[in-house]
């Protein structure tokens, strides 16, 4: 059996390994030493190559994927495939982990006295700008718990940034026009997901384990179950719209809305 700088250590946790031991890798099966390396290698050389062993298994382990398919019905009867893809689909794992917001703020455009997108998933943290590209005045505010604002009287440009700080359902309104609604989910996990035209959705590189799945739709009750990350088969999801899409509510001022002079706009 080789001495000296033939017998390098594996890594500096202690480990002392032979040519002819056995090494064993997290996420790989157990090695046999053997000597391939090019003359001249020696202990650092070995800690180098383990340490990328344990990445590599730790990725291994942690990648995991949750797919599946989203189906609306409406008095029980189905929708058109792409009218899921609206809804928001996350995964909050039982471990929580670290949750960046988003480096540039993001918009939900006020256009045609609609918001757009209607319904908009940011993660905690994160600014919302409001631009109008409306030729008429518009004001967008919530009175949502933890996260109410008020924007104020605006007209068309860039609009005002609002930054969220706490996880939740933010109901958006316009204080001039009553029939103008948008939804921003702030979420405190960093896996979400929108289905796409056919209400397909999935989540990868998630970490493997228990968590929480939510489906989130503005009109239906949030559909959520408890998994495992990467040991389940794919998924069906149905959602039954039985919400008005524009609910009853209050201007800014807790009072009722009147008519808007907006020139036939």
């Amino acid at each position: 059996m080789p001495t000296g700088p033939d017998r390098p250590n594996a890594c500096n946790a202690g480990i002392s390994v032979a040519w002819g031991d056995r090494v064993q890798i997290p996420g790989a099966a157990s090695r046999r030493v053997v000597r391939n390396f090019p003359m001249g290698w020696n202990d650092v050389h070995l800690r180098f190559l383990f340490r990328v062993g344990l990445l590599l298994g730790s990725s291994a382990v942690s990648a995991a994927t949750i797919e599946g398919q989203v189906t609306l019905t409406l008095d029980g009867k189905p929708l058109r495939a792409e009218e899921a893809a609206e809804a928001v689909v996350y995964f909050r794992p039982a471990v929580p982990v670290p949750v960046a917001a988003a480096k540039k703020p993001v918009e939900m455009i006020t256009l045609r006295k609609q918001f757009s997108p209607r319904i908009l998933p940011v993660t905690v943290g994160t600014e919302v700008r409001f631009p109008n590209q409306d030729p008429i005045l518009h004001n967008a505010f919530s009175t949502s718990k933890d996260n109410g604002f008020d924007i104020g009287l605006y007209g068309q440009g860039e609009g005002k940034a609002q930054r969220f700080d706490h996880a939740g359902y933010v109901r958006v309104y316009c204080n001039v026009h009553h029939s103008m609604v948008g939804h921003i989910l702030v979420l405190d996990t960093p896996f979400f997901a929108r289905p796409d035209a056919q209400g397909r959705f999935r989540l990868k590189d998630l970490p493997a384990g228990k968590g929480d799945l939510v489906v989130w739709l503005d009109r239906a009750t949030p559909w959520h179950v408890q998994l495992v990350a990467g040991k389940t088969e794919p998924l069906a999801v149905t959602l039954e719209l039985a919400q008005k899409k524009i609910p009853p509510h209050m201007n800014k001022f807790g009072k009722p809305y009147g008519r808007s002079s907006d020139g036939g706009y």
